[in-house]
């Protein structure tokens, strides 16, 4: 599907089936994941990061020059199969625990940010004044997910309160073992709220009698939203819990 239009192809997977992210990981694997391995061992001075999801990829470089010689060996790369970088998703950008300070005596404005696997990452600092890496939901993702919590709670709205209680916690809960990070407290409570309002204005619209209120909405929430609360530590300590010792914590 493109623009909203569905067209019939004999190649390729289909926009959204579960079989594109399998093939996309096979295929993947042989055209990046094995490429990546002997390229930066042939061609890289500094540290080297890389994490790939499907064909989501995002590469860190010490250097700016491993970063630059990165992009155009990895398009020629692609030409020779076929394939080709996304021309609006593919950037260089400073990025990391100096780039801030470098950023501000050249003048210019604070790091650029980047979308991946749901998150806004961003360069800030902690209260300490060290460098944090500060991710939060990408407000793309917030606006689709609540654009279809708002239709699906419309389209049960005459449903018990029991069964669309039990529907919208399931959601939240979700949204929240997945969003519910450090650094990410404020788009969680934001979520929890939007959610909250939709859920309000579907009840008002059962009839042109009902009489739900804010204090009754109150108690719903109490009865059946999950708490917006953080449930995960800094990426960090899940690190050092799972590695220190040289070996998994049991």
């Amino acid at each position: 599907m493109e623009d909203g239009q569905v067209t019939a192809r004999a190649e390729g997977t289909p926009q959204g089936a579960t079989l594109s992210p399998l093939v996309a990981n096979i295929y993947l694997h042989y055209v990046f994941d094995l490429w990546i391995q002997s390229w930066r061992r042939r061609r890289v001075r500094g540290d080297v990061v890389v994490v790939r999801d499907a064909d989501d990829i995002v590469a860190g470089f010490q250097h700016r020059a491993d970063a630059e010689c990165f992009r155009r060996d990895l398009e020629a790369r692609l030409q020779q199969l076929a394939l080709a970088l996304h021309p609006d998703k593919t950037r260089l950008i400073e990025f990391g625990r100096y780039a801030a300070d470098r950023r501000a005596r050249r003048g210019e404005r604070r790091p650029e940010t980047f979308d991946f696997l749901g998150f806004t990452h961003s360069s800030g600092k902690a209260r300490s004044g060290n460098f944090l890496l500060i991710r939060q939901t990408s407000r793309k993702r917030m606006k689709a997910k609540l654009a279809i919590i708002k239709h699906e709670l419309m389209r049960r709205r005459h449903l018990s309160i029991k069964r669309q209680g039990r529907w919208i916690r399931s959601v939240v809960q979700g949204h929240l073992n997945y969003y519910a990070i450090s650094t990410n407290s404020v788009a969680i409570q934001q979520f929890h709220k939007q959610v909250v309002r939709h859920w309000y204005k579907a009840l008002r619209r059962r009839s042109q009698r009902d009489r739900t209120t804010w204090r009754r909405m109150r108690l719903l929430e109490r009865r059946w939203l999950p708490r917006a609360l953080v449930h995960h530590p800094y990426s960090t300590e899940r690190f050092d819990a799972k590695t220190r010792g040289g070996s998994p914590v049991r």
